[in-house]
C-alpha cells in the first residue's frame, strides 16, 4: 500500500522551509486508517509487547488502536501537569524552547516490554524522551512504531538500541 498517496503535504507549515506531513487525510478514511494500524501490527508482531506507550496527542491516535489490535494495554505520555496521579517527568529541548513529558508512576511495571508508538519520527526528541521515561519506570523498550519517518532528520540516531518501524519514509 502506498500510504503516501493519502498524506496531505503542506509546504511552509508551521514555518517557511518545513514540508508538513498531515495524517488527518489518512485518519478520515476508516478503512485506510484500519489498514495502517493492521500493517503496523504486522510489522511489530514478532516482538513481545506488554504495553504500548504513546506521547500526546497523535501518539494516542496511533498507539491506542495499535494496543487494542494487539490486545495489550496503553500508557499515555502527556505534557507536564496533564496527568492526575503521581508522575515522573523528563525535560527535553524543542526547536524554540523546552518542554516536559510525564507518565504516571504506575503506568509501566518493572520488566514490562514496551513499544513506543507515534505518528511521526522526525528529530527523535519526543521519542527519546519517551524512551527515557519508560526506562526510568523499569520498562524494557522493545521498539518504536510510526506512521511516518522523516529519514533525513535522522531521528533513529537518538534511539540507539531501539528497533524502529515505520509505514512511510520521506527524505525531505
Amino acid at each position: 500500500m502506498d500510504y503516501k498517496k493519502h498524506i496531505r503535504v503542506i509546504p511552509d507549515f508551521p514555518q517557511p522551509g518545513i514540508s508538513f506531513k498531515d495524517i488527518t487525510t489518512l485518519l478520515q478514511d476508516g478503512e485506510l486508517y484500519k489498514k495502517a494500524i493492521d500493517d503496523l501490527k504486522q510489522m511489530v508482531s514478532a516482538l513481545s509487547i506488554d504495553v504500548i506507550a504513546g506521547p500526546e496527542a497523535r501518539g494516542f491516535v496511533v498507539g491506542a488502536p495499535l494496543a487494542y489490535a494487539l490486545g495489550v494495554g496503553f500508557a499515555p505520555i502527556r505534557k507536564s501537569g496533564k496527568l492526575p496521579y503521581e508522575t515522573i517527568e523528563v525535560g527535553y529541548d524543542l526547536e524554540y524552547g523546552k518542554d516536559r513529558l510525564a507518565m504516571h508512576t504506575d503506568a509501566i511495571r518493572k520488566g514490562q516490554n514496551v513499544l513506543i508508538a507515534d505518528d511521526l519520527l522526525a528529530t527523535g526528541g519526543t521519542i527519546s524522551t519517551s524512551v527515557n521515561l519508560v526506562r526510568q519506570l523499569g520498562g524494557n523498550v522493545v521498539g518504536a512504531a510510526f506512521l511516518i519517518e522523516l529519514s533525513a532528520l535522522n531521528g533513529r540516531g537518538k534511539l540507539p538500541g531501539v528497533e524502529v518501524f515505520s509505514l512511510m519514509q520521506y527524505e525531505d
